[in-house]
C-alpha cells in the first residue's frame, strides 16, 4: 500500500519524467525536421506542463471528486493531501523546465 509521502515522490517524478521525455523526443522530431532543437525543446516543455500535471496526479475526475466530497461532506483531509499532490506534480514540472533550461544553458 502506498503511503502518502511515497505517492508524492511518484507523482514529482512522474511530471519530471513527463517534460523531460517529451521535451528531448521533441527536439529529436525537430532535428529531423530541420528546425532548431534547442528553442523546440524549450517551447515543448512551456506547452506540457499542464498535461504533465494531469498525468502526473492520475488524470482530473478523480481529482474533482474528491475535491467534491472533501469540501461538501465537511472532510478536509483529503482535499488537502490532493493539494500536496497537485504542487509535487507542479514541482517536478517545474523541475524538469529548469534542468532543460541549464542543459541548453539559456538558463544563464
Amino acid at each position: 500500500m502506498e503511503t502518502f509521502v511515497h505517492k508524492s515522490i511518484l507523482i514529482f517524478f512522474t511530471a519530471l519524467g513527463i517534460i523531460l521525455g517529451s521535451s528531448l523526443l521533441g527536439s529529436l522530431a525537430a532535428i529531423l525536421v530541420r528546425e532548431p532543437p534547442i528553442g523546440t525543446m524549450l517551447k515543448l516543455a512551456q506547452e506540457i506542463k499542464i498535461w504533465a500535471i494531469v498525468a502526473a496526479i492520475g488524470g482530473t475526475f478523480s481529482t474533482f471528486e474528491i475535491f467534491q466530497s472533501g469540501l461538501f461532506q465537511g472532510e478536509l483531509r483529503p482535499v488537502v493531501k490532493q493539494l500536496i499532490y497537485i504542487l509535487c506534480a507542479l514541482a517536478g514540472t517545474q523541475a524538469g523546465y529548469y534542468l532543460l533550461l541549464i542543459i541548453s544553458e539559456e538558463g544563464k
